[in-house]
């Protein structure tokens, strides 16, 4: 199958001449769940960006269904490809009311009204944000709220691929598990591919298929979760621990636990055998 999207050779300075990203590779294929991960600094978001053509290769080339990033003129066709939901949705929120923030980008492409309304009521459907909302400011209403506009505008734009940065920063235990799986829902059931940005090595291990660790500008793992957790000393140069459980795996994997665990569960299951 086709991916989505090809990272070939990329690298990217910074204007100020600041290089974050050094010769990467990547592939993105049809509804994958990728985690990106690693210390801050190491191009995580730098990446990110270049996927949906925010910051454009130095070097290399990101190809999104086709569409070169590098392309002028690129971007209108490229938001219908890539969403992109910054950390704090309020970086990205700016109508006065949930309706013309979710029909912003439907109604900048050009798109008719018939056409605006019925992408935004699915997309507030698809998100969750309820029609008795659409006459209030997005700022009145609660962080998670806001964070399911900020989705509802991207989905407006029929997006295959959504990238959410650090989609749990700031909120509680409830609040995460709520964003995560929706995040899970648009994946599994509304076929999106979902690229997060995280510090939450416990999120990554529950929700992400794949996981791409960077450290100082490269790419140092790329796997699915469980392989890229057993390999602890690569992770270390990136300053990332694997979840509590799996390093309980790993300490004790002498006496026969496995090295990969990513859940309570599977540790139980793993020590039921071991001692019967």
């Amino acid at each position: 199958m086709t991916p989505l999207i090809t990272v070939d050779h990329l690298d990217f300075i910074y204007p100020d001449g600041t290089p974050a990203l050094f010769d990467i590779n990547l592939q993105v294929g049809q509804q994958e769940f990728i985690a990106l991960i690693g210390q801050n600094g190491s191009g995580k978001t730098t990446l990110s960006k270049c996927l949906n053509g925010l910051l454009k290769p130095t070097k290399g080339s990101v190809i999104v269904e086709g569409l070169d990033t590098r392309g002028r003129g690129i971007i209108k066709q490229l938001v219908t490809r890539v969403g992109y939901v910054f950390q704090n949705p309020d970086h990205q929120l700016f109508n006065r009311s949930v309706w013309d923030e979710i029909a912003y980008g439907p109604r900048n492409i050009g798109y008719s009204k018939e056409e605006v309304k019925e992408r935004v009521e699915e997309a507030a459907h698809v998100a969750g944000v309820h029609a008795d909302l659409f006459e209030t400011h997005p700022y009145f209403l609660p962080k998670g709220l806001r964070q399911r506009v900020a989705i509802a505008s991207i989905l407006a734009m029929r997006p295959k691929t959504i990238i959410v940065d650090e989609p749990t920063t700031g909120q509680d235990m409830p609040q995460s598990v709520e964003v995560m799986n929706f995040l899970r829902r648009l994946w599994k059931e509304e076929g999106h591919t979902i690229i997060i940005i995280t510090h939450e090595m416990r999120i990554v291990a529950q929700y992400a298929q794949r996981t791409v660790v960077l450290g100082q500008g490269r790419v140092l793992l790329d796997g699915t979760t469980r392989e890229v957790f057993a390999q602890p000393e690569v992770l270390r140069q990136t300053y990332v621990e694997p979840p509590q459980i799996t390093r309980l795996g790993q300490a004790l994997s002498d006496y026969g636990l496995p090295r990969d665990a990513l859940s309570v569960e599977e540790m139980k299951e793993a020590f039921r055998e071991v001692v019967s």
